[in-house]
């Protein structure tokens, strides 16, 4: 074995997981490994090399006849402690060391090689979480975060604490143990600024360096994992400036990789179900930043699966901040609208997704200007011939066509509900043309989403029967798990076709509100079956937040129905 052999030994660490490209048999990990410990010998000629070099070459077969020696030993509480007060000792004997010779990298060599040797132990702990416990009642957890925090990134030290943390914190580590998780996870978060501290390594290391790179993503899968444990963290880890690297690193003219891939991941996860996360982004001109990552995909397709799924992550954290009324006027800005027009237009694999903000940006009373520019920039010659046939392409892409026809009727219904003046009008005008064909094709849709849902009622209500003859109650919980499922069989495309016509019948002009009757007795329909269907999306509808709002539409559609 010669010397770039050893310095390029490093001991089996088990199983980690690993990003797009990497493989077992070439862990870029323990390349940089030889390489740091050969520059720091290269610096440190003037300190007696030769002798340098002779005491970690026989440290290093020493640790390969110690490895081969402890293979058979079991792990338990009792090593699992010893492990821990060993890497407490070595810890603060290579931090004494690099203090008292600050400008002798081979004075604390050995002591750094100790270090690490016992960091990568240590990850036999990630398949114990049970005894995760030892890790805080020893003050591990702290020595680990204060390894982070130190001022030199090129410290081996640094790389192995970032992949230990990554693995204790693997999600489905947490779960076999949720008492361990808990305790660590607490104990993680409770100096307040780990996500800073994280954050802050990031923005120091180069990605440039594969090694450095993998270290970025392997913190952003910590700070993922902590995120999916407990969900509460989004808010606190997006203000401790996670929120503004992502934007900044997805922004950042470099070429696509694994970590452009992940951020956009994290930001997604960020942004889900949390008004506080998604007003940051927005004061942090998050939607421009979005609407310009999103606009290379308005003429080209993704080239690859991953770059796909980067895509979808980015139209994922755009729905979810449209969420927020204050982020529609900044979506309505930025020429948002525009942006997803062109993409219905262009007919690539964008404008499933596109159609999908369209109908996030235009819905409710918040939606009201956006659907008046959607009229103003000619979207509906763009929303129409989506709403007569839904696109084989779009097919093509994944997207089935209850979805398709959801997301094109919800704009539409927002549009009737929004649009004033001169943009009704236009709208309205839109079915009377061609002999009134969308006028046909409503009806159309209708009649089949009716038959999809009275299939779905019939199994619930033999579901229902079957529950009352075994004595089970039917509470409210079952009921609510019950309208569920009649709206995804089809009920909510259903609602959204009948208001539709609702609002055209009541527009005032007659051949609209003729010719929905006329096909509806031509086809065996009935006028009570489409009141009945308003009457009970009256009852369920809401934002969830203010009851005035929910009184004021229940009336406004009461108000319709008296004229159907």
């Amino acid at each position: 074995m010669d010397v770039g052999e050893l310095l390029n030994y490093q001991p089996d660490r088990g199983a980690k997981r690993l990003r797009a490209g990497d493989d077992d048999d070439d862990d870029p990990r323990n390349k940089k490994a030889g390489r740091e410990l050969a520059r720091n010998l290269e610096g440190d000629d003037s300190e007696d090399p030769s002798g340098d070099r002779k005491r970690i070459l026989e440290k290093l077969m020493d640790d390969d006849e110690d490895a081969d020696d402890q293979e058979g030993e079991p792990v338990d509480e009792s090593s699992v402690k010893k492990m821990i007060l060993t890497f407490e000792k070595r810890s603060y004997k290579n931090q004494e060391l690099r203090i008292k010779f600050p400008d002798t990298p081979g004075r604390f060599m050995e002591t750094e090689l100790d270090l690490n040797d016992i960091i990568q132990e240590m990850h036999v702990i990630a398949t114990m979480p049970d005894l995760y416990h030892l890790l805080v009642e020893l003050n591990a957890v702290h020595s680990l975060l204060g390894l982070l925090s130190h001022e030199n990134t090129d410290i081996l030290s640094f790389k192995y604490v970032v992949d230990l943390l990554q693995e204790l914190t693997d999600i489905d580590t947490l779960h076999e143990s949720e008492e361990g998780a808990e305790v660590l996870i607490d104990s993680l978060v409770s100096p307040g600024q780990v996500v800073a501290l994280l954050v802050q390594n990031m923005e120091r290391l180069d990605e440039l360096v594969k090694e450095e790179a993998d270290g970025v993503y392997n913190t952003l899968a910590i700070i993922e994992n902590m995120a999916e444990f407990r969900p509460g963290l989004c808010t606190e880890a997006a203000q401790q400036g996670l929120m503004q690297w992502l934007l900044k690193r997805i922004k950042a003219k470099i070429p696509f990789d694994a970590n452009k891939l992940y951020c956009s991941e994290v930001l997604a996860i960020l942004l889900q179900n949390n008004d506080s996360t998604r007003e940051l982004l927005g004061e942090l001109d998050g939607i421009d930043v979005l609407l310009q990552q999103l606009s290379v995909f308005k003429r080209h397709n993704p080239a690859t699966a991953e770059e796909q799924e980067m895509m979808e992550n980015l139209f994922d954290a755009m729905c979810s901040c449209l969420m927020l009324a204050s982020n529609r006027d900044r979506f309505l800005r930025g020429e948002g609208l525009q942006l997803m027009n062109l993409m219905l237009r262009e007919k690539k694999m964008s404008r499933t997704s596109a159609l999908r903000v369209l109908d996030h940006g235009m819905i409710g009373p918040e939606g009201s200007d956006n659907c008046h520019k959607f009229v103003d920039i000619l979207g509906l010659r763009t929303i129409f011939p989506l709403f007569m046939k839904t696109p084989k392409k779009m097919r093509k892409a994944g997207a089935a066509d209850k979805e398709h026809e959801e997301h094109v009727c919800s704009i539409i219904s927002s549009c009737l509900r929004n649009l004033k003046a001169q943009q009704r009008t236009r709208l309205l005008s839109k079915f009377t043309e061609n002999d009134c064909e969308k006028v046909d094709r409503l009806m159309e849709l209708h009649f089949k989403y009716l038959e999809a849902v009275q299939l779905a009622d019939k199994r619930i209500e033999g579901e229902k029967h079957d529950m009352v003859k075994r004595g089970e109650i039917l509470d409210d919980v079952m009921e609510d798990e019950f309208y569920l499922r009649r709206l995804d069989a089809g009920l909510f495309v259903l609602q959204l076709l009948c208001y539709i016509m609702v609002e055209i019948s009541n527009s005032g002009i007659s051949q609209l509100q003729q010719r929905v009757h006329q096909i509806l007795n031509l086809r065996g329909g009935s006028v009570k079956v489409v009141r009945h269907i308003m009457r009970e999306y009256a009852e369920n509808i809401g934002d969830g937040k203010s009851e005035e709002f929910k009184e004021s539409e229940q009336k406004r559609i009461m108000d319709l129905l008296e004229n159907f």
